[in-house]
């Protein structure tokens, strides 16, 4: 009697089912701009169908799905897969909001302010100079700094382009013209201390940022309900992240953060279209 350790040979690759936690609005919506977007360039023939297309693109974003395993999951090659997100990005970034028109939407519905707040998403260390650029100090970690800007509600209405990690709010605030673009659109903005100095104008300001405390100088109990009421306004802002970061592709970004901005900007028309449906 002999005995053997060879093991059975697979013959087809290993798959397995994942649910893909969004509506069916969304994956039609990405679907349709897609098969416009073939229509208008002329494409004929795709590999697999816009709908499939739009589920892997969705299961990448979503989920952080490693462009290998779907494409070996679905008979592509990794490149495909790799130009399939490329291309759906790009598209779904197009239809993000300007930050003027953003502005005037809000005033035109009947806002009177906006939240503001910056936020760093994670990403690998990177070599040379840009790898000292990317830290933030703040956070301790390697990362992307950006703005945002949601309704009262915490929706998002804006995302501003990425920047490295050690950008300070107020420097981002101000390359945007925030404060000029609030001014134009006849609204106000809640943010934290970190937008102190922004806005200068001590009759009329634009951006409320509360009372901070000091070694000489402790706060009053007025100054400290002040800052209370301050926070609780500003807590919507916080859910707008946590929407937007509900895409795990933001946990640790591995793609190259020269186009960082086109991802924040596609993941920001598809936070809208979950929380609005």
């Amino acid at each position: 009697m002999t005995k053997t350790k060879e093991h059975a040979e697979v013959t087809s690759p290993l798959v397995y089912q994942c649910r893909l936690t969004l509506s069916t609005r969304t994956v039609n919506h990405l679907a349709d701009l897609l098969r416009r977007h073939l229509k208008a360039i002329r494409s004929r023939w795709r590999i697999l169908p816009p709908g499939k297309i739009a589920v892997i693109v969705l299961a990448v974003l979503r989920h952080d799905q490693r462009l290998a395993d779907m494409a070996g999951g679905n008979n592509v090659s990794e490149s495909t897969v790799r130009r399939w997100r490329d291309e759906v990005i790009g598209l779904l970034a197009a239809q993000a909001p300007r930050l003027d028109r953003a502005l005037k939407r809000i005033s035109k519905q009947g806002g009177e302010v906006v939240l503001i707040d910056g936020t760093l998403i994670a990403t690998q260390r990177r070599t040379g100079k840009a790898d000292r650029r990317n830290y933030s100090g703040k956070h301790r970690r390697h990362g992307l700094h950006f703005l945002a800007l949601t309704d009262e509600n915490g929706r998002l209405i804006w995302i501003s382009a990425a920047r490295p990690g050690r950008t300070h709010d107020n420097t981002a605030a101000r390359h945007d013209h925030i404060l000029t673009h609030l001014r134009a659109a006849g609204l106000g903005a809640l943010a934290d201390l970190g937008f102190r100095g922004l806005d200068n104008d001590l009759l009329d300001p634009v951006i409320v940022t509360g009372y901070a405390a000091s070694r000489t100088h402790k706060l009053t109990p007025g100054q400290k309900e002040a800052n209370r009421v301050l926070a609780v306004g500003r807590a919507p802002v916080e859910h707008g992240f946590a929407h937007l970061k509900n895409w795990r592709i933001l946990a640790k970004l591995r793609t190259d953060p020269a186009r960082a901005t086109q991802l924040l900007r596609a993941l920001l028309v598809l936070t809208n279209l979950e929380v609005n449906r």
